[in-house]
């Protein structure tokens, strides 16, 4: 053959490489979730890809067939078509016995670099700029092409089969989506602009409510405010003016003798109509729902879902009350900032970029967000900052007890009755500075 047919059937068998690469990036690469909302939309061959990327073994035997079989014919071609003009100018400059290998490499090496560049890298690259565009764009060639490769196909996966079970390979794909996986598509989506800051912060509390447990976000047994079965009128004209809550226990003798609970304006209605608020303990006092302290927040929206309620009291294991927990609590946890009013008694206060005033009842999933701690040392043996402390001291802390941990130092500022009312949280940044030092 002339050197023009050579170079013409080289060509052609570059843009065939290319195209499988192409297509086999395009497919191995192409999103399930994507093809899922195009296969949705009606688009046939989204889902053909679907069932491709299920039962890839015949596409990827009839890929390798291809590829290796153009990349020989490729070499032994283009090997003789263009030895003969590399050894004539390799002439030129030498003239020895070592000519005809120089030639012989010369050709080797560029017919090699013409199918490295347009046969395999560029089709690669733009495969995975659009992968699920290109995957359903040459899906029906593809599928021909499968099957004109069948026959041989099917022997080698035979063989391939036969050694993953000789040697006990897995070869079933899990696809199953984890929280990390979605937690890494709303990372990325967040880093090119398409989810703002407060959004990602919003959907990673939403999984999060899988992992919190009641306590985290429940009134602590100290902070309820209850009426007794035989509070005065005065009394409870005085609670409902200091504390702006919308629901009050009601106990028997005291806060672990629960009867149920009153709505404020139930007892507002009774006081507009210069009604005795000592009868609302027959007509006004509710059921109350009644939920372990075990559960997690999204049980708790489930049971509040179930009943058609939005308050619950919160026991423990004894039977005693540790808390209130209602449906404002949960959206409170969810949406943060957003909902929460800036108030001098907010339980994180941010005193400058390297110090933070924190209450010892803050949830440990809130401390996290803001300190931006990946990971607290033995999570599940605690709720609060509080419990972190007496966990990590291994006794009641006192004023000035100290725990340093992944750059911070958490220092107990306040004690109340052995309970741990305010810590200070301060960045170390001795520490810092000495590994930027030895990092330099």
């Amino acid at each position: 053959m002339s050197l023009f047919q050579n170079v013409i059937i080289i060509a052609m068998l570059i843009v065939a490489a290319g195209f499988l690469s192409l297509t086999e990036i395009a497919l191995a690469g192409a999103r399930k979730v994507k093809l899922k909302i195009l296969a949705e939309s009606g688009d046939e061959r989204a889902q053909k890809v679907l069932d491709l990327q299920h039962q890839s073994a015949d596409f990827f035997a009839a890929s390798q067939i291809g590829l290796n079989a153009v990349a020989i014919l490729g070499g032994i071609l283009g090997e003789a078509a263009f030895r003969p003009f590399f050894v004539e100018l390799v002439h030129r400059f030498y003239d020895g016995p070592w000519t005809q290998t120089i030639g012989f490499v010369l050709s080797f090496t560029f017919v090699t670099s013409l199918f490295i560049l347009f046969a395999d890298l560029m089709p690669k690259r733009l495969a995975m700029i659009a992968p699920e565009k290109i995957a359903v764009s040459v899906i029906n060639p593809i599928q021909i092409f499968i099957k004109i490769c069948k026959p041989l196909a099917w022997i080698i996966n035979a063989i391939a089969n036969l050694l993953f079970r000789l040697f006990k390979v897995n070869t079933t794909r899990d696809d199953n989506i984890t929280f990390d996986d979605i937690s890494a598509v709303m990372e990325a989506g967040a880093q090119a602009g398409v989810l703002q800051k407060q959004e990602h912060h919003f959907i990673e509390n939403v999984f999060e409510l899988e992992e919190r447990t009641v306590p985290s976000s429940m009134t602590t047994r100290e902070n309820i405010v209850y009426f007794t079965i035989n509070e005065s009128d005065e009394s409870i004209r005085l609670k409902l003016a200091e504390y702006p809550y919308s629901k009050f226990l009601v106990c028997n003798e005291n806060i672990d003798q629960v009867i149920g609970y009153v709505d404020a304006k139930d007892i507002l209605v009774r006081i507009l109509n210069s009604q005795s608020l000592i009868q609302l303990k027959e007509n006004t006092i509710r059921t109350v729902l009644t939920i372990p302290d075990t559960l997690t927040l999204s049980e708790v929206l489930d049971r509040f879902r179930s009943t058609k309620e939005k308050f619950a009291v919160v026991i423990n294991e004894y039977a005693l009350v540790v808390g209130v927990i209602t449906l404002s609590d949960i959206m409170i946890t969810v949406m943060g900032d957003w909902v929460t009013p800036i108030e001098e008694d907010q339980q994180i206060i941010k005193r400058d970029n390297n110090s933070w005033l924190i209450d010892g009842s803050t949830p440990i999933e809130d401390l996290k967000h803001a300190l931006e701690i990946d990971e607290m040392p033995d999570e599940e043996n605690y709720e609060t900052l509080a419990g972190f402390m007496m966990y990590q001291l291994r006794k009641i802390p006192r004023p000035a007890d100290t725990v340093e941990f992944s750059g911070f130092k958490f220092e107990v500022v306040d004690v109340d009755h052995y309970k741990i009312d305010q810590l200070l949280v301060t960045r170390i940044l001795e520490k810092l500075e000495d590994q930027n030092l030895i990092e330099n």
